[in-house]
């Protein structure tokens, strides 16, 4: 595993342990490929960051701020080990929350974001539950994408976030990433 391009492009990345999925180059590239213009000069929350592979790679290509959140201690020692090596750790803030805590507190902070990466362990519903929460505390911009990454099988009901639609989906051989933007009038 390893960042892609930008400032800290091919440095290789580590992985916490073998309870993390990392997402693999080859996805991460045609990841950003489609999202290339959100990216520079955006806040960006790595909500289950694992490695911390998705936000590195966003601040590596000219991201302002990345906040990374894991409820698991190695990812956490893991991101900060990543982001040292990358040399990109001033630009992060790290956060050891649940996803449901993480998501009250930044909305007590009133922060909002332009792109939000979520993917966390498969077939457990909390990409749909993380969304709804994202959806009620407002916490995107306007012109804000949120990146679901998830497995083939996982359908996102948009009855819990009506004001957000689905407006692109990218398939591979055992994942998926779903695109989701805001409704504006």
């Amino acid at each position: 595993m390893r960042v892609i391009a930008g400032s800290a492009k091919r440095l290789i990345l580590q992985a916490p342990d073998d309870k993390v999925r990392p997402t693999t180059d080859r996805t991460k590239e045609t990841l950003f490929n489609i999202i290339a213009n959100e990216i520079y000069g955006a806040t960006i929350l790595d909500l289950f960051a694992g490695s911390g592979a998705l936000g590195i790679e966003a601040l590596s290509r000219g991201a302002s701020e990345v906040c990374f959140c894991d409820n698991y201690k190695n990812s956490i020692d893991c991101i900060r080990i990543n982001l040292e090596h990358t040399k990109l750790i001033e630009k992060a803030r790290i956060f050891k929350y649940d996803y449901v805590e993480a998501l009250s507190n930044f909305a007590k902070e009133k922060m909002k974001f332009q792109v939000i990466f979520l993917d966390p362990p498969y077939n457990k519903g909390l990409q749909q539950e993380a969304i709804k929460l994202i959806h009620q505390y407002d916490l995107l911009t306007d012109d804000g994408i949120i990146v679901v990454e998830s497995d083939l099988k996982t359908d996102l009901t948009q009855e819990a976030w009506p004001d957000y639609k689905v407006y692109k989906m990218k398939k591979y051989k055992k994942n998926k990433f779903t695109f989701i933007q805001k409704e504006v009038d």
